[in-house]
């Protein structure tokens, strides 16, 4: 065969170089930002989900609060190819995953069922002490009460002589909650409002992601090597 013919039939491949476009369908683009806002979506109603089955044992949805939240961060990024909103989008996972889905059932539960009661504060077991959690013995109309209210903090609002509104769940799952901040709405709305944060990033990461790959940008991050 003729050096021209084979030249001709030879498929020459190479990097992209810097700057060359790289860039997806738009329809393709779409579809990774609804899989990334309903992936934000599922994991809301999953915390949440566990938290109702972990009720009393806070720590749990916590951690798996914070796991999703990474996951999704790592999503926006892969989405938008860039860091700064991935590390933005910190903010709304607290709001989702740490403050509002982790109190919104067992809020919910003591004003479904719990009852409310007057009590004095007799002791904390942290008084005298540099220990960040209080179990204070509360003292109702009944007498003492079996189950202690704990307070996780290094400045507790609470002191002994105090008198107090609680709620208590009568199946004892849920603990002991001062009744004034037991707000289900309220940890609803934070889940809402941190959605809706997570779906504006969203969008976002999908059209700027669309564009910085027609363009071959990549994340600063990825353009070092680090081998």
């Amino acid at each position: 065969m003729p050096d021209a013919d084979m030249r001709a039939t030879r498929t020459e491949t190479r990097p992209p170089r810097p700057g060359e476009g790289t860039g997806v369908s738009v329809g393709t683009s779409v579809r990774r930002t609804l899989v990334v806002i309903a992936l934000g979506l599922s994991f809301a109603a999953g915390n949440t989900f566990i938290a109702y089955l972990t009720m009393g044992y806070e720590f749990i949805p916590v951690g798996t609060g914070v796991l999703f939240g990474l996951v999704f961060a790592l999503a926006l990024r892969h989405l938008h190819r860039a860091w700064w909103l991935a590390v933005l989008s910190i903010v709304p996972s607290l709001m989702v995953l740490v403050l509002g889905s982790v109190d919104y059932a067992p809020d919910l539960t003591l004003e479904y069922r719990g009852i409310h009661e007057r009590v004095t504060i007799t002791a904390d077991s942290a008084a005298g002490t540099t220990g960040g959690r209080h179990q204070y013995t509360l003292v109702g109309p009944g007498g003492e009460l079996a189950e202690k209210m704990v307070w996780t903090g290094s400045s507790s609002e609470y002191a002994v002589g105090d008198r107090i509104e609680i709620l208590r769940d009568p199946e004892g799952v849920v603990p002991i909650k001062d009744a004034t901040r037991v707000d289900s709405v309220m940890m609803l709305d934070w889940v809402v409002w941190g959605l809706g944060a997570w779906i504006v990033m969203a969008l976002v990461a999908g059209r700027r992601g669309h564009v910085r790959r027609r363009k071959g940008r990549q994340p600063v991050l990825d353009r070092f090597d680090l081998d």
